[in-house]
């Protein structure tokens, strides 16, 4: 597929005044409206690099770190994607890493026995705000037709690993306690084990 040079200006002034009209410009120098699909999907990516730099601010172990600042970047690249019709920036590599982290962080968890919560520590609890809005994110970027299978399963394997990973945070404690899943108490399997 034949690349097209961005030609959208680096930003050297913020208040521009050029979206005051309700349209805004994509990377390719095209002006839509902001209720479109495609600024709508920007917007879910950019709420979910925003959140995943709040987890950034809890303490974490370093390779988990290091995992979510190259996301970020990752991000930023498939935003780079949606503002350039035609624009392939996301590469198959970030693809792959993110089934590889998915798949070391998995395997250091007991198996789960039940539905959790989003809930337990502070980090745990953003990691499922990130995961949550990954699937907004997702939802968002399919209504786009003509965009290549590359974004939306990254969005998607990114759900699945800001759900593995907000399990492994709620393990990684800092003040000595043991950390585990929260789990939901379903009144139906409460019944059941209940003896009559």
């Amino acid at each position: 597929m034949e690349q097209r040079a961005i030609v959208g200006k680096r930003l050297t002034q913020i208040a521009t005044r050029t979206g005051d009209d309700g349209r805004t410009g994509l990377g390719d120098n095209t002006r839509v409206s902001k209720a479109s699909a495609r600024p709508h999907a920007l917007g879910e990516v950019d709420e979910l690099n925003s959140h995943i730099g709040l987890l950034l601010c809890e303490p974490m172990p370093e390779d988990v770190r290091e995992l979510l600042i190259d996301i970020q970047h990752q991000l930023f690249n498939l935003g780079g994607e949606l503002s350039v019709p035609g624009m392939e920036l996301l590469q198959d590599a970030a693809l792959v890493q993110l089934d590889a982290a998915l798949e070391r962080h998995n395997a250091r968890l007991p198996r789960l026995q039940e539905f959790i919560l989003p809930a337990g520590t502070r980090a745990a609890a953003q990691a499922h705000v990130c995961r949550a809005v990954a699937r907004r994110a997702e939802r968002a970027v399919v209504t786009l037709p003509d965009l290549r299978a590359a974004p939306r399963q990254y969005l998607n394997r990114l759900s699945d690993l800001l759900f593995v990973l907000a399990r492994a945070l709620n393990r990684h404690r800092h003040d000595g306690n043991p950390g585990g899943d929260v789990y939901w108490k379903s009144e139906r399997l409460s019944r059941a084990s209940t003896p009559q």
